[in-house]
């Protein structure tokens, strides 16, 4: 059993990795959970859910530090240093705000700590508005990188793992199944992605300042926080169609935003208080107040286009479409603590993958109702568990294909590992969890994780892309952004091991 320190224990940490942890504890992989997070963020000891009922996890607090920081101050460094060898520590899971996890995760590295990362690998402070910062984001995911290269020279067996809980989701591992099949049978690539995902994050106007969980003030936004998720799947998915030479070698990313100004042009203080009783009351700021207080803070929705280009050919067209300020169940005035759940946050998600005049994949996941609420069927669209993948492929050129298939709930439901693997974010989070533990506990190879960093630097380049878009149409520049794409690396994960699939 390995004693794992969590850094930072915020409303996420609470809801996924604690409890995965806890279940961690059950399965004889974890010995002692300590956390650690920064004075004014957290108390002593910080309670949350696990599957066995209400547990708290105890907490040394350290010193703030500023995001520009590429390494650990001495004092926050020491008190790490003194846990790790006092707690005897084996492990660590960073879950900070994201704009610190190059100093943390350097420290770890240093140490030669196992890593589980939340996404995003970093960002930067006023990445949307600088296009030094924007820039900035791939130079620290290189960084990281070289820093995990040197780690491992050191450690052999250090790992960083990436929480990135879609490339553990059933569906997802079908949707590169599929992809694969074709490429192989036809040599074609996926030629064209659209991906849409709104949070259902309706944030009244005082809220834009005074709630601070996935805010703007840092001039970030959408697309450092569940964003990551769609920079990351997208060029997951195309690896599996890459054959015959057809890789792309560079990206071009163009982005158009929504900032909070631009939210309250389109609902304003005095909608507001038409909609809500009370918010009048409540609310301490002007329109000209907000204006000014938010000028430059980061992104509430992005629109992002992407051209996948192999030696100046575009291989593969791509729209990325992220939505903070979705439809959402909201309708009470006083948010839910912390937005992250049970504030009317609804996900709905699609993902329409074209290969040419062979395959059209469309992935669903249209929920409307709150969590707890469990009224009708939770797998049909509406339901808070409802997912279904509609393959569509040219059976007049293969007749052994089918022209159409349907595949929901219960089809994406599978075995991975002689474990039943089921299609919800939820357990795919604590499958991540799981085989990280796993790894770190002697029971999984390298070759069988499935979230590595180093298979991670597409990603990081493609959310720089937006981020340098962005901040390049701020400072009234061309807001087209160019990055070089290193090769894919050879994923050995997916279909995951142990996966049941079928021939369509």
């Amino acid at each position: 059993m390995k004693n794992l320190l969590v850094i930072g224990v915020g409303p996420h940490a609470r809801r996924s990795h604690l409890p995965a942890l806890a279940a961690g504890q059950a399965a004889g992989l974890v010995g002692t959970v300590r956390g650690v997070d920064i004075l004014g963020a957290a108390d002593a000891a910080v309670p949350y859910d696990a599957d066995d009922g209400p547990r708290s996890v105890p907490v040394t607090l350290v010193e703030p530090f500023g995001s520009e920081e590429r390494t650990l101050p001495d004092a926050v460094r020491r008190t790490l240093d003194e846990l790790v060898d006092h707690r005897g520590i084996d492990a660590v899971v960073v879950s900070t705000e994201p704009a610190f996890h190059l100093a943390y995760t350097g420290w770890a590295l240093e140490r030669g700590l196992s890593v589980l990362l939340d996404k995003p690998l970093g960002v930067r402070t006023d990445a949307s508005t600088d296009p030094a910062q924007a820039a900035g984001i791939l130079t620290d995911a290189d960084d990281l990188l070289a820093r995990y290269e040197a780690a491992r020279l050191r450690h052999p067996e250090i790992m960083v793992s990436v929480q990135s809980q879609r490339r553990y989701h059933p569906a997802f591992w079908r949707l590169r199944q599929l992809i694969a099949e074709v490429a192989e049978a036809t040599d074609c690539p996926v030629t064209s992605v659209q991906s849409f995902h709104s949070d259902g994050q309706w944030r009244l106007p005082d809220e834009l300042l005074d709630l601070d969980y996935h805010g703007y003030d840092r001039g970030y936004g959408k697309c450092a926080h569940s964003g990551y998720h769609f920079f990351d799947i997208i060029p997951w998915l195309l690896a599996a169609g890459e054959r015959g030479g057809k890789v792309p070698d560079a990206v071009q990313v163009h982005a158009q935003v929504t900032r909070p100004a631009d939210f309250l042009a389109q609902l304003g203080v005095e909608d507001h208080e038409r909609l809500f009783d009370g918010f009048a009351a409540r609310n301490l700021y002007s329109t000209q107040d907000l204006d000014t207080a938010a000028h430059g803070f980061g992104e509430v929705d992005a629109f992002i286009s992407l051209a996948f280009r192999s030696a100046g050919r575009t291989l593969t067209l791509g729209s990325l479409n992220l939505v903070h300020n979705g439809f959402s169940q909201r309708g009470n005035l006083t948010p839910a603590a912390g937005l992250y759940k049970g504030n009317g946050r609804v996900r709905q998600e699609t993902h329409i993958v074209q290969q040419g005049p062979f395959q059209a994949l469309h992935f669903h996941s249209l929920q409307t109702l709150d969590e707890g609420v469990r009224t009708g069927d939770r797998h049909a669209p509406g339901g808070d568990r409802h997912v279904e993948v509609h393959v569509f492929r040219n059976n007049r050129l293969r007749p052994a294909w089918k022209a159409y298939t349907r595949l929901g709930h219960e089809a994406l439901t599978t075995m991975s590992e002689g474990q039943v693997a089921v299609p919800t974010q939820q357990s795919s989070r604590r499958r991540a969890m799981g085989e990280f533990l796993e790894y770190v506990n002697g029971r999984r190879t390298r070759e069988q994780m499935r979230s590595d960093l180093t298979t991670h630097r597409t990603a990081a380049a493609l959310m720089a892309g937006a981020y340098q878009s962005m901040a390049a149409r701020w400072t009234g520049a061309s807001p087209e952004a160019t990055l070089s794409l290193e090769p894919t690396l050879p994923d050995v994960s997916s279909p995951a091991p142990g996966t049941v699939v079928g021939t369509l």
